[in-house]
């Protein structure tokens, strides 16, 4: 077992002597000095894993001390311990990043907590996430058994990322393998789940059935809609589940999160279908028949998405809320930076819509970029990015100026990604489209089941460019890939994040309602 250094100053050591005595027989080496200089110097010539330092000294007192021993060694844990209650002592301790802070008379079971929380943390932590996660796997794994309803299957994704960053945090890469592996048998179950009901959702009206891409505004956002606080609906384009906790601590300083709730992304898992679903409250066959002139297919270079703020208002009209509303499409920083001023105006309206392009640009960048491929190879680090990205982007500050007044916040999504792995040879022409995880067209050759195949796209409300045309969706982490030049394709595109097809990842998509914390 690692044995640890700790210095420790106070002018009455002496008296110190049982409670240095019971950390010794614990195994920790004790440094012992009685002023503050001496302090400094040792930590100068020394290495120490922590320090414990009297604030109440004669000569430099703990918090000069304090200050000296942080400028040479930021980051050296310090223990503050002082007779001293008062709280400005406290504030100034705390603000210059203490590990701990403790009120003498002391105790050797109170010493032994702090040394164990800042020294022994992570491994402590480690064991404790290891064992827990080895008794819920078997019945998560159980639960693979049972014939989950749509509710269920997203609870259970709940649970899977719930572990996913546990594992993540207490740096346990090999319980992270094992919770890997029980995520693809998820996601092989669960492509078996969507490809049995999915048609029955979207054909049978008494069926029980998710929330579904068109139907999120109806059933989520207008009933929100009140004169007296207006609404504000962000959608974070492929934000996936995990990624939106790792961005809920730091959205939670401006605001309550007072629902947390997911809906199930519609086929294709894209932009084009699933977004263009939210904002017309159609799927995808409807719109192309009702309002060609605002459809654009994947057979065309135009972009798919250019007409949502015409979709949303006869969304609004046939709902009988003729409102004004605003629409602001996000796709760069300059963007950005322009909306964070046009805010306090945009409280005149009841509903403003913010559609914000960055996490689709970064997925689609890991698979253009070099430097994002290094930047993101695995989910960890993508998650990583993601929330670094969010620290420091227009958004932020967008949701720092609606949080300073009364305001309804629903940030969503409009599909997620998933890390595609194996990849699943498909024959086509040159009509067919380019996306990775799903393929439409009149001549699809296809070997193998690892697929959704969808002959009669009617059914699914899928648009039909010939009489013949059919519909592929790649299931678990395969992705579609040509018989030419398939070395080089693989290997481009492997380990890459990719949508449009069947996992958790990309259907099971989050949905948050939040109000202000600092409203005036």
């Amino acid at each position: 077992m690692q044995r640890y250094s700790i210095l420790w100053a106070d002018d009455e050591i002496d008296l110190l002597k049982p409670h240095i005595m019971f950390l010794e027989q614990r195994g920790y080496d004790i440094t012992p000095v009685n002023n503050g200089s001496d302090a400094i110097e040792l930590c100068q010539e020394k290495h120490f894993d922590v320090v414990f330092l009297d604030e109440n000294m004669p000569g430099l007192s703990g918090l000069e001390v304090l200050t000296q021993i942080k400028t040479s060694r930021p980051n050296l844990p310090v223990v503050m311990i002082t007779k001293n209650e008062e709280e400005h002592i406290m504030e100034e301790a705390i603000g210059s990043q203490i590990a701990d802070y403790l009120i003498k008379p002391l105790n050797p079971s109170q010493i032994l907590l702090s040394v164990k929380k800042i020294l022994d943390n992570k491994r402590l932590v480690l064991e404790k996430t290891n064992l827990n996660y080895q008794q819920e796997f078997r019945k998560i794994s159980m639960a693979f058994m049972d014939d989950l309803t749509h509710q269920a299957w997203a609870e259970l994704y709940k649970k899977l990322v719930f572990w996913e960053l546990q594992l993540d945090m207490a740096g346990n890469e090999e319980m992270a393998e094992v919770l890997e592996t029980q995520k693809t048998e998820a996601n092989a179950n669960f492509a078996k789940f969507i490809i049995r009901n999915y048609e029955k959702w979207l054909n049978d009206p008494n069926t029980d059935k998710p929330l579904l891409s068109h139907q999120i505004l109806k059933r989520k956002v207008f009933g929100e809609i009140k004169s007296e606080r207006p609404v504000f609906l962000i959608v974070i384009d492929n934000l996936r589940y995990d990624q939106w906790k790792v961005l809920e601590p730091v959205v939670s300083e401006f605001f309550t999160v007072e629902e947390e709730d997911t809906y199930y992304s519609i086929l294709p898992t894209t932009t084009g279908y699933a977004r263009n679903a939210i904002f017309s409250g159609m799927l995808p066959s409807d719109m192309a028949k009702l309002f060609p002139e605002l459809w654009v297919g994947d057979e065309e270079e135009e972009g798919k998405n250019n007409f949502e703020d015409a979709f949303l208002e006869k969304q609004l009209r046939r709902n009988n809320l003729p409102i004004k509303f605003t629409y602001h499409k996000i796709k760069n920083v300059d963007e950005g930076r322009e909306l964070i001023n046009m805010v306090p105006n945009l409280f005149q309206h009841p509903l403003n819509v913010i559609v914000y392009n960055f996490v689709d640009m970064l997925s689609h960048a890991r698979t253009d970029m070099a430097m994002i491929r290094e930047l993101a190879p695995d989910e960890s680090a993508y998650r990583s990015i993601t929330r670094s990205w969010f620290l420091h982007s227009p958004l932020l500050d967008i949701l720092k100026s609606i949080s300073e007044r009364k305001a309804r916040v629903i940030i969503t999504t409009d599909h997620g990604t998933i890390r595609v792995k194996r990849p699943f040879k498909i024959v086509g022409d040159r009509s067919v489209n380019t996306n990775l995880r799903y393929k439409h067209g009149k001549n699809l050759g296809i070997e193998g089941d690892k697929l959704y195949h969808v002959t009669r796209p009617e059914k699914l409300f899928l648009p039909k460019a010939n009489v013949s045309t059919t519909y592929a969706f790649a299931i678990e982490d395969y992705f579609f890939a040509y018989p030419n030049n398939y070395n080089y394709y693989v290997n481009f595109y492997r380990d890459t994040f990719q949508h449009g097809g069947i996992s958790l990842e990309e259907m099971i998509v989050p949905v948050i309602f939040l109000s202000s914390k600092n409203a005036r």
